[in-house]
């Protein structure tokens, strides 16, 4: 189908359905969400001449995951937010089937697209093209076709490409699987973004002295943070353990040693980056003042995404907040990004027996939380909060099916954070040590109660809504 009839059938969709969208109670104040149709996986996540950019996979005609558009957000401050124009239409051959995932560069100051060409074939089978898109002045992309065919030995699954520059070099990493069905990530090499080779494969299931580690790793993002390799990617096929790996899919990060002429990292083990039920395809940027910032998509392939209530108001899935990435004790630390800081209304605070704590206002509000031993803490009488001194759980209603579904965290608790939007849920705990990222659909107000006799500290702040122009 032509591009001008792609962006016909958006326009529509777009004017059908916006209006419906909107009056969704569930629809987030200051999270970046579709206007209309499925929203996934942040891409080519940059800043750029004072503006950040943020592309995101979008199906503007449905809540299906079908072929994939670039929508295209920018934003000078992380919190006002302008649609600019679409960034990619799935109108060529060589993606047809939809413009996967990918990242950005500026290469000879031209803020650069690099996103993956996905095609399928009728008798099942499908292949793969690596594409560049440069930025035109009016803020469209002007396609320059694919750079990297299907890498040989590797099956049709391989897409995501995330690219920087470091070493005077152009490097990337892709998401494959061989064709004894392990998933792994190729680094790969350029002088100039066109013409590619291979470096090696850098991890994956039997490698590097990994065991089976699954059939696919997705949306890799590699970058170095105080001095140490750091490898986001999201594993598909682990089984699930006791307490950890239970969404449908992990993303997670391994840290260690990397070398990269030589294709060598030699990490320690994989950790979850997100604990919550929804959390997947995390992307990162390095900021001009030196921050590494991070989006993620708050969802999961094929995990209840046909039971989201939002689907009745024909849009479905949001971003994370912005997060800010650090090194300490050996993990990640994610905190939110500090400019979220500025969506504060007017503080309340108060101290005692958690039992006698104020109900709280919690449709779009940030909780801070000091606590000297159990509580509880019930978000519109279904979400529930606990803490029983050595682990934290979260509980709420399957969106499949109404029965209670957990998530877990272990450790010391000191504090905790909660940063509430409609329909989201961001826990980070410890300052960072862990977080648990969850939509959740309570009825509209929302409020939140605290149970228990342990002494608590809390600090409360209504939050104001983004705007997205």
């Amino acid at each position: 189908m032509s591009e001008a009839r792609l962006l016909n059938l958006l326009a529509r969709s777009l004017l059908a359905g916006q209006a419906r969208a909107a009056q969704d109670p569930h629809r987030p104040v200051w999270h970046l969400a579709p206007s209309v149709g499925l929203l996934n996986d942040p891409n080519g996540f940059i800043q750029h001449q004072g503006r950040y950019h943020l592309c995101y996979q979008w199906n503007p005609f449905a809540c299906e995951h079908g072929a994939k558009f670039w929508g295209h957000w920018s934003s000078a401050d992380l919190l006002h937010w302008r649609h600019e124009p679409v960034a990619l239409v799935p109108a060529e051959q060589y993606e047809r089937n939809g413009c996967y995932s990918g990242s950005a560069v500026v290469k000879d100051g031209e803020l650069t697209l690099i996103y993956t060409g996905n095609v399928k074939y009728p008798d099942g089978s499908r292949t793969a093209f690596q594409c560049l898109a440069v930025e035109e002045a009016d803020g469209t992309f002007r396609k320059l076709g694919p750079v990297l065919p299907l890498p040989p030995g590797y099956t049709g699954h391989v897409r995501d490409p995330k690219v920087w520059f470091e070493q005077d070099m152009w490097w990337m990493v892709l998401a494959a699987q061989d064709p004894q069905r392990h998933g792994k990530v190729l680094l790969l090499r350029s002088a100039d973004l066109h013409e590619w080779q291979p470096v090696g494969e850098l991890a994956g299931s039997h490698c590097h002295g990994l065991q089976d580690f699954g059939y696919m790793w997705e949306c890799p993002d590699l970058f170095r943070l105080q001095g140490k390799g750091v490898l986001l990617c999201c594993p598909q096929g682990l089984s699930p353990q006791a307490e950890s790996w239970l969404n449908r899919f992990q993303a997670g990060y391994f840290l260690g040693d990397l070398s990269l002429q030589h294709a060598k990292f030699d990490h320690g083990a994989f950790h979850e980056l997100d604990l919550g039920f929804e959390f997947y395809a995390p992307q990162t940027t390095l900021s001009d003042d030196g921050r590494r910032l991070l989006f993620g998509w708050m969802g999961v392939p094929e995990q209840d995404e046909a039971y989201h209530p939002t689907r009745d108001y024909g849009w479905i899935h949001c971003m994370t907040c912005p997060r800010e990435l650090t090194l300490a004790d050996g993990r990640l630390r994610q905190r939110p990004a500090r400019e979220l800081q500025q969506l504060r209304g007017q503080l309340t605070q108060w101290q005692g027996p958690a039992v006698t704590a104020p109900t709280l206002a919690a449709d779009s509000a940030e909780l801070q939380l000091v606590a000297d031993g159990p509580f509880s803490l019930t978000l519109a009488d279904s979400v529930h909060l606990d803490w029983d001194g050595q682990r934290l759980t979260l509980q709420r209603p399957s969106l499949r099916d109404g029965q209670p579904e957990y998530r877990y965290w272990r450790g010391s608790l000191q504090q905790l954070t909660l940063l509430l939007d409609r329909s989201s849920l961001e826990i980070f705990i410890n300052d960072g040590e862990a977080v648990m990222s969850s939509r959740i659909f309570p009825r509209q107000p929302a409020q939140l109660q605290l149970q228990g006799e342990s002494f608590i500290q809390l600090q409360h702040w209504p939050l104001a809504g983004g705007v997205l122009e």
